[in-house]
């Protein structure tokens, strides 16, 4: 039994392209509405105003809580990873982040590093 607009006919209307439209519509598009929206509300800040400096702690305490969270509660890949190699990546991305002049991509790069290390040799 088919329904009217059932998976197949929309595969069949799409030519098999809807999975990248969704990500269009779904996932793209409004992201990009609320960014648009957010630059032409901020034109007339200034770039040290208390909002703009809201926003960045923020931003900051966000990332912050998920990288505990893939440190503390893993999931997926990360759980084969001990405690103390996620810990320690997070340690050397951070001391390489300042032992190379505040490089974000030195701080990658041997953080993880160091994690596919730990997961190498911590089994």
């Amino acid at each position: 039994m088919s329904f009217p607009g059932s998976l197949a006919e929309i595969q069949a209307a799409t030519g098999g392209l809807w999975p990248y439209l969704v990500v269009i519509f779904i996932g793209f598009l409004p992201t990009e509405l609320w960014r648009m929206l957010a630059v032409a509300l901020s034109r007339g800040l200034g770039e040290e105003s208390e909002l703009l400096q809201w926003v960045r702690l923020v931003a900051a305490a966000l990332l912050a809580a998920v990288v505990a969270k893939f440190i503390i509660a893993p999931t997926g890949a990360l759980k084969i990873i001990p405690l103390w190699g996620r810990a320690g990546s997070l340690a050397v991305g951070i001391s390489a982040f300042y032992g190379f002049r505040r490089s974000v991509l030195a701080a990658v790069l041997a953080g993880e590093a160091t994690l596919i290390a730990a997961g190498y040799f911590g089994r």
